[in-house]
C-alpha cells in the first residue's frame, strides 16, 4: 500500500512523497507555480526549455544525455502546464528505481542532484542565458504556439476559453503570445528566471520505493542553493459567475471541412472547494464526460448530429466546456440538442444505468490513476495548486454516495456563458 507524506523543505517549497513498491521506475518532478499573466506567460514558458539545454557542469544536450545515461537511461523533460489561473513550469524526470539497480546502487541522490543542477545552475554567457539556446528555444516555442491551430478540436476549446475569460487570467494561453515570445532577450529571460526562483511557490513530487526521510534529504541537498524567500504563495484562482443576460456567440471562419461547436458554461460558483463538487463531477460524467453520457449516446449515436461530443470541467475555475464536431449546416440543431440533453439532467431524467455507469466509470478512472506515475503526479499537482489534500480514494468514496437529486440540483446552477463556432469559409 502506498504511503504519502508532505513536508516543507524550505519556506514555500513543498515535497509530496509517495512511498510505493509498485513501479520499476521512480518519478520526480519540480514545478514552479506562478500567477498566469499575459505579461509573463511567454517568458515563464520558455524558462524550462532553455534550462534543459545545458548546465554549468553539463553545458550542452550531449553531455546532459551522457549524465542521464549514467542514471540507467533516465529522462528529464521540461513541462508547462496550467492549473486554474496558475502557470506551472518545471521538469518531470523518470529513472530506474533503486530497488532494481545492479547491486542496489542508489540513484535517487544523483537524479535529484541533476534536477537541482538543471534548475539552479544553468549554462550562461556573459552572466545571462546563452543567446544561441535562447534563440533556438524561442523558435520552438513560436512553433508550438502556432501549431495549436493544427488540432482543431483542441483549438476550438482554447478559443472558447480565451473569449469566455478574455478579462480573466484564465483566458491567457499557458504558452504566452507570439509577440511576447519575439520580444524576449537572453537578459530579459534571465531576469524573469531570477524572479521565478525567488518568488514562485515550488512543488516537488516523488513516487518510488525510497523512504520519505531519504527523499527529503536528497531534495534538501539538491535545492540547497535556492534563494530563501518568505513570499512564496500559491496563486489564487478567481471564480466568476455568469453576468450577461444572453450567452455571447463568437464565430470564426477557417479553411476547414468540419465545424467545431464549443459551449462554455459557468458552474454557478461550484468549484473543487465546494461541498457539491463531487455531484458536479458526476453531472459532467452523465452529461458528456464518458462514452455512456447523454451527449455521446443521444447527440452523437442516436441522432448523428456530431462526429464527437463531450464535456469537461475546469475544477478550480468553475467552468464546464462542451466540445463537438459538426457539419456546418447542423449548427442550430446540434446546439439545441446539446442544451436539451442538459435540460434532461436538470430535470433529473437520469436512468439508473446512466447514474451507476457514470459512477463506476468515474471511480474506475480515478483508481486507474494510481497505476500511472505521470497521471498521479498530474493529479497531485492539481491538488497542490488548489491547496487541497483530498486523495483519490477519498474522492472515490464521495462519488459512491452521490444521488440523482444532487446531480440535478448542481446541473440547475449551470449557465451558458459563451458559444464558439469554427465554420468553413464561404465558397
Amino acid at each position: 500500500m502506498a504511503q504519502m507524506t508532505r513536508r516543507e523543505l524550505f519556506p514555500g517549497v513543498w515535497l509530496r512523497a509517495i512511498h510505493t513498491e509498485k513501479f520499476k521506475s521512480a518519478y520526480l518532478s519540480i514545478t514552479l507555480m506562478a500567477p498566469l499573466e499575459r505579461a509573463t506567460a511567454a517568458e515563464n514558458a520558455l524558462v524550462p526549455y532553455v534550462l534543459r539545454r545545458g548546465t554549468a557542469v553539463h553545458p550542452d544536450m550531449e553531455r546532459l544525455s551522457a549524465a542521464l545515461d549514467e542514471l540507467y537511461g533516465g529522462a528529464v523533460e521540461p513541462v508547462v502546464r496550467k492549473k486554474g489561473e496558475t502557470q506551472c513550469v518545471g521538469f518531470v524526470a523518470s529513472f530506474l528505481d533503486d530497488a532494481y539497480t545492479l547491486g542496489g546502487e542508489p540513484i535517487l541522490e544523483s537524479a535529484a542532484a541533476l534536477l537541482g543542477e538543471l534548475l539552479l545552475n544553468p549554462y550562461t554567457q556573459d552572466g545571462v542565458f546563452c543567446p544561441d539556446y535562447t534563440a533556438g528555444e524561442k523558435a520552438n516555442l513560436l512553433d508550438r504556439i502556432r501549431g495549436q491551430v493544427n488540432d482543431k478540436r483542441t483549438y476550438a476549446t482554447l478559443q472558447l476559453t480565451r473569449r469566455m475569460c478574455r478579462e480573466e487570467a484564465f483566458g491567457v494561453d499557458k504558452l504566452g503570445e507570439e509577440a511576447s515570445v519575439e520580444a524576449i532577450t537572453p537578459a530579459s529571460l534571465w531576469q524573469r528566471y531570477q524572479n521565478l526562483l525567488s518568488s514562485a511557490a515550488i512543488e516537488v513530487y516523488y513516487c518510488g520505493s525510497a523512504a520519505p526521510e531519504r527523499v527529503e534529504a536528497a531534495l534538501r541537498s539538491a535545492l540547497a542553493s535556492l534563494p530563501v524567500s518568505e513570499n512564496r504563495l500559491t496563486p489564487e484562482c478567481q471564480v466568476r459567475l455568469h453576468a450577461e443576460e444572453q450567452p455571447r456567440v463568437e464565430e470564426e471562419a477557417m479553411d476547414v471541412t468540419q465545424g467545431k461547436l464549443a459551449l462554455g458554461f459557468r458552474t454557478g460558483g461550484v468549484t473543487c472547494w465546494e461541498e457539491d463538487y463531487p455531484a458536479l463531477v458526476m453531472c459532467n460524467a452523465i452529461f458528456g464526460g464518458t462514452t455512456l453520457s447523454k451527449l455521446f449516446l443521444n447527440v452523437r449515436e442516436k441522432r448523428s448530429l456530431c462526429y464527437y461530443a463531450s464535456s469537461m470541467l475546469e475544477k478550480m475555475k468553475g467552468l464546464m466546456l462542451v466540445s463537438s464536431g459538426i457539419e456546418f449546416d447542423k449548427y442550430e440543431t446540434a446546439r439545441d440538442e446539446i442544451l436539451a440533453q442538459l435540460e434532461a439532467v436538470r430535470r433529473g431524467e437520469i436512468e439508473d444505468w446512466e447514474l451507476e455507469g457514470a459512477r463506476r466509470t468515474l471511480i474506475g478512472g480515478h483508481r486507474s490513476t494510481l497505476d500511472d506515475q505521470g497521471r498521479q503526479e498530474e493529479f497531485w499537482l492539481g491538488q497542490a495548486a488548489a491547496g487541497l489534500d483530498t486523495t483519490i480514494e477519498e474522492l472515490c468514496a464521495q462519488f459512491e454516495t452521490i444521488t440523482r437529486e444532487q446531480v440535478a440540483a448542481v446541473a440547475q446552477k449551470l449557465e451558458l456563458d459563451t458559444i464558439y463556432f469554427l465554420k468553413g469559409k464561404e465558397a
